[in-house]
């Protein structure tokens, strides 16, 4: 709880500060850095303007710890802005996140300038540790060993207006070797469904038309409530609320995904026809050394229990290419799912240590040379197997909602970007009429590459939204500078495929 000479201590309405957060990792750092600029802009703080590299009043960073280079990237944007600072009298930098977790007072040992390190479990300290530091003069180190309030429950400043993330849980029961986030997130805390609901319910008064359910491992949740089928009917409550036209989940874990679940998705006509299912990897020897609780047969048996229940269903994934003790036939097992599977998109990483954890010392570690090579081939057959399944979809008519920022040429190729059910990236002819972020337009689907569609056409028919509504309201208001910096992919159809700079992969 914030005591109450933590409450008095509060930021110069009259001299209102310029604040920048840069994040890094997973949906749920996102998600946490939407609340972070929520609980900075209620103590009194503006974002600063895009490119402002730093030179805002405070600068955040919340980081990822799941590869081995991140704390040399931690620190080396740290030691970018050291300069900046000394220039600056009264500049402040906080480092939260994953890394700050682990690192605890190494952070401000090896980069004394750092005013401020809080943890996944306090976020909501934020602006009490910044007004601390400064009163003080001197380092505030806070790390919490247990979660002080859902993020959910903070204030927030979303980054869009018609979209929304709700965590539904926080932390994981798992014990994968690769993966660092349960001992820095802590095991798995379920919300209420009454809390979640309300919070679903809030954000579509506000006119948002589109929720992602969120949690470490999504499908689990209920684990901590005593409802083995609580996410099926949380997904099937969602359906009952009236304007949520679009719900998604992200991510699931194959040993957590039952029936109910998917008979909740084929049978609620809001829940999209999208499923984004880790695999890792194809092998039952790697799976095993991972501490996955599923085997080949059973990941493929959930793939076709999907697409028989709903059959248009998009699925994704991620793969870990050159775990430790890999062979060729390991790997040749990771191709032969990727065959059968046919996802749409996969992200797939470079095995990279995650130190702390027991993958990161074991025998077998693969030569950089041979994990390259085996990444290659596998990135030629999703592209392959993506663009094949893109194909399938030329000549279907689709309702997108249309997206802000997702269409990098639209300016010179005369087009706008929108999100298919399944969320696939579709770029269409901009009609004559006006159409809004939020809103939905329906098309006709003439061409597909590997990581979008065309609708070169005429737009069938506009259908301006409540969500359209809010967009435009928010930017009617008097202009705000621009967003959060993220470093990592978006939800939904990533990107070509490079080797990954971070994320958790892990679930």
């Amino acid at each position: 709880m914030t005591s109450s000479s933590d409450r008095s201590l509060a930021v110069d309405v009259h001299t209102p500060k310029s604040y920048e957060i840069r994040t890094y990792g997973c949906q749920m750092n996102v998600h946490d850095s939407e609340r972070l600029a929520g609980l900075l802009e209620d103590a009194g703080y503006v974002r600063a303007p895009e490119g402002a590299d730093g030179e805002a009043d405070v600068v955040v960073f919340n980081t990822c710890a799941v590869r081995e280079n991140a704390d040399n990237r931690l620190y080396g944007n740290l030691g970018h802005l050291a300069p900046k600072k000394a220039r600056r009298p009264g500049m402040q930098i906080a480092v939260g996140g994953c890394l700050a977790q682990k690192d605890r007072d190494t952070i401000v040992k090896r980069a004394p300038w750092v005013d401020v390190v809080f943890g996944t479990h306090n976020i909501g300290k934020l602006p009490v540790l910044l007004e601390r530091a400064r009163v003080q003069e001197e380092a505030q180190v806070e790390i919490a060993e247990s979660l002080e309030a859902f993020p959910s429950t903070l204030p927030t400043r979303r980054e869009s207006a018609y979209a929304a993330w709700v965590s539904i849980s926080v932390g994981c029961n798992n014990t994968c070797t690769f993966c660092i986030v349960p001992a820095l997130r802590g095991k798995e805390k379920d919300r209420r469904p009454g809390d979640i609901l309300a919070e679903v319910e809030a954000l579509v008064a506000e006119g948002v038309s589109e929720i992602t359910l969120l949690g470490q491992n999504v499908n689990a949740y209920g684990s901590d409530i005593g409802d083995r089928e609580a996410f099926s009917k949380l997904l099937r409550a969602c359906g009952s609320i009236d304007g949520l036209e679009r719900v998604r989940f992200t991510s699931p874990h194959p040993r957590d995904f039952t029936d109910d679940v998917i008979a909740a998705m084929a049978e609620t006509p809001n829940v999209m026809p999208q499923l984004h299912m880790p695999l890792q990897s194809g092998s039952d020897t790697v799976l095993k050394a991972m501490r996955r609780s599923y085997r080949q047969e059973r990941y493929l048996g959930i793939i076709d229990k999907v697409r028989a229940a709903i059959p248009h269903a998009a699925i994704t994934t991620d793969i870990i290419v050159g775990f430790p003790g890999e062979t060729e036939e390991d790997f040749e097992q990771t191709l032969h799912v990727v065959r059968e599977a046919r996802f749409a998109q996969a992200f797939t990483f470079q095995y990279s240590k995650r130190p702390g954890t027991p993958a990161a010392t074991m025998d077998g570690q693969i030569p950089k040379q041979t994990v390259q090579a085996r990444y290659e081939r596998l990135v030629a057959l999703q592209e392959q197997i993506s663009w094949d399944e893109n194909k399938a979809q030329v000549g279907r008519t689709l309702d997108l909602m249309v997206a802000e920022g997702e269409g990098r040429k639209d300016g010179t190729t005369h087009r706008l970007s929108g999100r298919a059910p399944d969320n696939r990236l579709v770029h269409f002819t901009k009609p004559a009429q006006e159409v809004r972020p939020g809103d939905v337009v329906t098309v006709d689907i003439t061409y597909a590459a590997p990581h979008h569609l065309l609708a070169e056409g005429e737009t069938l028919d506009v259908r301006r939204t409540r969500a359209g509504d809010a967009w435009a309201k928010r930017n009617a208001e008097p202009a705000q500078p621009a967003s959060v910096m993220l470093g990592l992919p978006q939800i939904g159809a990533p990107a070509p495929l490079p080797a990954a700079t971070g994320g958790c992969s892990a679930r």
